[in-house]
């Protein structure tokens, strides 16, 4: 006879295994487009099979093993309804996890079926199926980029109040972004710092992106958008360098490269500024955030084991260290995040 704790024990293990299929199932269901098919309305999985191309069997199968998961509810009539957490799937949702979905479903989550083989070699599964690093890939399909560079959007919405409470951005007058993807951050940052403008750098595919986004927003006079590489240049003589959820990309030599160049930039006034995932980070009650240990596992896939990561706060510092740096105040967030403020190191 098991005993109790052994059975759940082994219950819970089952669930984390069988966990691929809930993921395969959300993003199958957003490829679809399930979620939009249901919004404002509850509809019978023939109705949508119609709507969408599905097989009205296998789709009532899909959505009921969903209902479980608090994603849909299913009436007593045969029909389907989105919940409020269901309605994150929604493109239009704030911090939507739509275009998160639509990667999982392709490219990146290819590459965790491969996952043995990176931890067997240490090489990036991303590599070995894409013959290519993942940026590269990025910039030679633009449509892939807009669904990457979407997914990274609507993730900064639910980090930027909290980076927000806890740094004033009002001391720094120009500010750059490195690797600022399309913009969003320093639009954001932008309209909460009204005595700020802003420089977005990013690669030439990129650049488009940021363009139109600054325009939306009506920041053309107090933002531009640059092409660049940060290994090799970025604009110098700002007052502040962001590097959001950039380090995390890359391996340690790589890393340092990058910082190395940011600090060729600064002025001696200057300050550099990481925003990251840190791996030692843990919640009020002292139990390890699992969202840096999830995206770690996401960076190895991606990378290998030589490639990007997420850090511990010494490691970081370590690497602010190597390339000139010294930590001048680190503010771990409630979510796990970091915000690492460093200056040229003066000893």
């Amino acid at each position: 006879m098991i005993d109790p704790t052994t059975h759940d024990h082994a219950t819970q293990m089952r669930m984390l295994l069988y966990g691929q299929l809930v993921s395969r199932t959300l993003c199958t269901a957003v490829r679809l487009g399930v979620p939009e098919a249901l919004a404002g309305q509850a509809r019978s999985a023939d109705e949508l099979a119609d709507q969408l191309g599905g097989h009205p069997v296998a789709l009532g199968r899909l959505l009921r093993a969903l209902a479980p998961f608090g994603v849909v509810t299913e009436g007593s009539d045969g029909t389907f309804a989105l919940t409020a957490f269901g309605s994150t799937l929604l493109p239009t949702t704030p911090g939507t996890a739509h275009p998160t979905a639509l990667l999982l479903a392709g490219e990146v989550g290819r590459t965790w079926t491969d996952l043995e083989h990176t931890v067997r070699t240490g090489e990036s599964a991303f590599q070995r199926q894409f013959g290519c690093q993942l940026f590269d890939h990025l910039e030679q399909q633009p449509d892939r980029r807009e669904v990457f560079d979407r997914s990274q959007e609507a993730g900064l919405r639910l980090e930027l109040d909290e980076v927000f409470d806890a740094v004033g951005f009002e001391r720094y007058p120009w500010i750059v972004d490195v690797g600022g993807g399309n913009g969003h951050l320093m639009c954001e940052l932008l309209g909460r710092t009204p005595g700020s403008t802003g420089t977005v750098l990013d690669l030439p595919g990129t650049v488009p992106l940021a363009e139109k986004r600054i325009a939306e927003e009506g920041l053309t006079r107090r933002c531009t958008a640059v092409a660049g590489d940060f290994f090799a240049h970025v604009t110098p003589g700002a007052d502040l360098y962001i590097l959001s959820h950039i380090l995390h990309d890359w391996g340690q030599d790589r890393a340092t490269d990058i910082l190395r160049t940011c600090v060729a930039a600064m002025p001696e006034h200057g300050r550099l500024m990481v925003i990251d995932l840190v791996t030692d980070a843990t919640t009020a009650e002292g139990v390890p955030h699992r969202l840096p240990a999830v995206m770690d596992l996401y960076m190895l896939s991606l990378f290998g084991a030589a490639g990007g990561r997420e850090r511990t706060r010494a490691e970081f510092a370590a690497l602010l260290c190597a390339a000139g740096l010294e930590s001048e105040e680190t503010k771990v967030l409630p979510s796990g995040m970091a915000v690492i403020t460093a200056r040229r190191r003066t000893r």
